[in-house]
C-alpha cells in the first residue's frame, strides 16, 4: 500500500508507551474469549465494561517509555489512513447533504480508558459511541495473523480502521442508534441477526472507502485487496467458532460468516456507493 507522504490527521491520540499499571489480560483462555467477543469492536464492546473492571482491580504505578522507530512509523500510517478516511467521508457526506463529524483514532498498549468503560489488547479493535473514538492495539494483528491465519500486511490495517470508522458512519447517519432500539425486547437469535447486519455494513462501508481512496490517492498496490479479503475471512463468525470451538453454530453469530464479510467489502469496493449497503435486507 502507497502512504508515505501524504497528509497526518490531527486526531490521532497516540497513548502508546503509557501504562496505567493495571492487570492486562492479554493471554490465556480470558484474552482470548474476550478478543472473540469484541473482534472488531461493533456493539458488543460496552458489554464487557463490568468483566474487564473487575479484572483489573490491581493497580500500579504510572509509567512511561519512549516509542521505538518502528512504532513512530507505524503512528504515522495509522494517521494518514485516519486522513484519508477523513478526506473519503467528508467529500461523501458533502455530496449528500450532510457534514462529516471527524473521530479520533486512539492507540494504546496494554489498557485503556473510554466512555465505554475500561479496555486491554484483548478487546481488540472497536468504535466507543460514547466518545465517538476508534480504539486500536497494534498488537491485534500479530493475533489476526498467528492465530487466524490471515495474510497480513498493511492493507490489512488499512481495511480494519475502515471499518471500525466504518461504525462511526453508523453512529452519525443515526443507523446504530435505531438497531439498538431494535434489539430491546428481542430474542438473543434475533437481536444478533441485526448485530450481523451492522457489522456487515461496516465492512461495505470499509469497500466505499477503499474505493474512493483509490480515485483520490491511487493507494492500492499488487495483493492489497487480496490482504483485505484475507483478513475479512479471517474473522468471520464460522471461521473462528470452527477454529475455536470445532463447530458452528449460526444462530450465535455477531458479525457474519467468512463469505459474508468478504461479498460486503467487495460490493462497497466495487459500487462505491453508500446507498448500495442495505445489509439489514439480505
Amino acid at each position: 500500500m502507497k502512504w508515505q507522504g501524504r497528509r497526518e490527521s490531527g486526531n490521532l491520540e497516540d497513548r502508546r508507551g503509557m501504562s496505567g499499571g493495571k492487570v492486562v489480560v492479554g493471554g490465556g483462555i480470558i484474552g482470548v474469549i474476550i478478543l472473540l467477543i469484541t473482534m472488531f469492536g461493533g456493539q458488543d464492546a460496552q458489554n464487557l465494561v463490568p468483566v474487564i473492571e473487575q479484572l483489573n482491580q490491581q493497580q500500579g504505578p504510572q509509567t512511561e517509555r519512549e516509542l521505538t522507530p518502528e512504532e513512530i512509523e507505524t503512528g504515522k500510517f495509522i494517521s494518514v489512513l485516519l486522513a484519508d478516511n477523513e478526506e473519503v467521508w467528508g467529500k461523501i457526506f458533502r455530496e449528500n447533504g450532510m457534514t462529516y463529524k471527524e473521530p479520533n483514532l486512539v492507540l494504546f498498549t496494554g489498557q485503556v480508558e473510554t466512555a465505554c468503560g475500561g479496555a486491554t489488547s484483548a478487546s481488540g479493535p472497536f468504535y466507543c459511541p460514547g466518545d465517538q473514538k476508534v480504539y486500536m492495539d497494534m498488537d491485534f494483528f500479530k493475533e489476526l495473523k498467528t492465530k487466524f491465519g490471515a495474510q497480513g500486511g498493511d492493507f490489512a490495517v488499512a481495511y480494519v480502521v475502515a471499518h471500525e470508522i466504518g461504525h462511526h458512519v453508523q453512529t452519525l447517519l443515526g443507523t446504530s442508534g435505531k438497531v439498538r432500539e431494535m434489539q430491546q425486547g428481542m430474542s438473543q437469535k434475533e437481536a444478533n441477526k441485526l448485530s450481523v447486519a451492522l457489522e456487515l455494513q461496516a465492512d461495505f462501508y470499509a469497500g466505499v472507502w477503499t474505493h474512493h481512496n483509490q480515485k483520490m490517492t491511487q493507494m492500492l498496490e499488487p495483493g492489497d485487496i487480496e490482504e483485505a479479503l484475507s483478513a475479512a475471512n479471517a474473522v468471520g463468525d464460522d471461521a473462528i467458532q470452527k477454529k475455536m470451538q470445532g463447530q458452528v453454530v449460526p444462530d450465535s453469530f455477531t458479525h457474519g460468516t467468512s463469505e459474508e464479510r468478504m461479498f460486503w467489502f467487495k460490493r462497497g469496493f466495487e459500487t462505491g456507493d453508500i446507498k448500495q449497503g442495505n445489509t439489514f435486507e439480505n
